[in-house]
Parts: structure tokens; sequence; C-alpha cells
């Protein structure tokens, strides 16, 4: 499922970038703020997973923001 999710997250982020799960997001270009709602609504579609902004904010890795869909 871990590749599932970066492969759905590197869509929704629209990057080039490769990521892993300890990609740090702040290193990502592409991480801004059209990228963190789209990651807020991918969790909601994708996930049925309610995601609070603050909860995104808090995350630093990859890894971080999958922990926030899992399960």
């Amino acid at each position: 499922m871990e590749q599932k999710f970066i492969e759905e997250l590197t869509e929704t982020i629209d990057t080039e970038e490769t990521l892993a799960m300890d990609t740090v997001l702040d290193d990502l270009e592409d991480w801004d703020s059209l990228s963190f709602v789209s990651f807020i609504s991918m969790a909601n579609t994708s996930y049925n997973k309610k995601v609070s902004a603050e909860q995104v904010r808090e995350a630093v890795t990859v890894a971080d923001l999958y922990a926030l869909v899992k399960g």
C-alpha cells in the first residue's frame, strides 16, 4: 500500500521528483499550498479519511502523510 500511496501522492502534487517515505516535504519544490489542499482532498476521496489542515501542517515527511491516511 505504501507504493500505491507514493504513486498517488506524486500524481496529486504533480511532481517530477522521486518520492520515498523519508522524503522531507519542505525539500520538495512542488509542496505548496495547492499541493497541501490537493492532499487533503486525496485523503478524503481515495482513503475516506478526514484530515485537518493542522495535521498536514505537522507532517514533516511523506511517511507522516501516509500515517494520516493508512488503516
